[in-house]
């Protein structure tokens, strides 16, 4: 366990990134929580990822404390549950999409709506297992066209998405 700031991995800036439009994203850079790997893509430093796991902390003991239960999708998903419902082509240009060496077409998951549904779908057949609320935090993909807004408006970003099931 580091007890010493001396010890911790981290760099502050004087001045503020080129590429920081939003006064969060600036903070953040130059305080060293977070640097930017690619536009819209960051590394979670020391700093940040121990703010990022507490708020996650938060985050799980008030969906836990409600009676929600956390899953956990992958984040490469079929194409076929996205195509059903039309947002294959409805997200346009804003969906990483990829074909795999036997050409079955995926997709970096920009949100999960679907699977959360098809989930509940094959394991719950009755209204009578109902309600049901499930929740995940997941990496979530966009191909943002200007991502300039940090980690709030980034190509790569973690969200909590959460999905109850009713029977009205």
């Amino acid at each position: 366990m580091l007890t010493r700031m001396s010890q911790l991995f981290v760099r502050t800036l004087r001045e503020d990134p080129a590429d920081a439009e939003v006064p969060s994203h600036r903070w953040l850079v130059r305080a060293g929580y977070i640097r930017r790997a690619a536009p819209g893509i960051y590394t979670w430093l020391p700093l940040g990822l121990k703010v990022l796991r507490k708020v996650e902390g938060v985050v799980r003991e008030e969906m836990d404390a409600m009676g929600a239960q956390e899953v956990l999708f992958p984040g490469l998903l079929p194409a076929d549950p996205y195509k059903q419902t039309n947002r294959w082509v409805e997200y346009g240009d804003n969906l990483f999409r990829l074909t795999d060496r036997k050409n079955v077409e995926m997709l970096l998951g920009p949100t999960h709506e679907e699977m959360f549904t098809l989930l509940v779908k094959d394991l719950y057949s009755s209204y009578k297992d109902l309600p049901l609320v499930l929740y995940q935090i997941q990496n979530k993909y966009r191909d943002e066209a200007r991502p300039r807004a940090g980690i709030l408006r980034g190509r790569e970003f973690v969200m909590k998405d959460s999905y109850s099931f009713d029977v009205d």
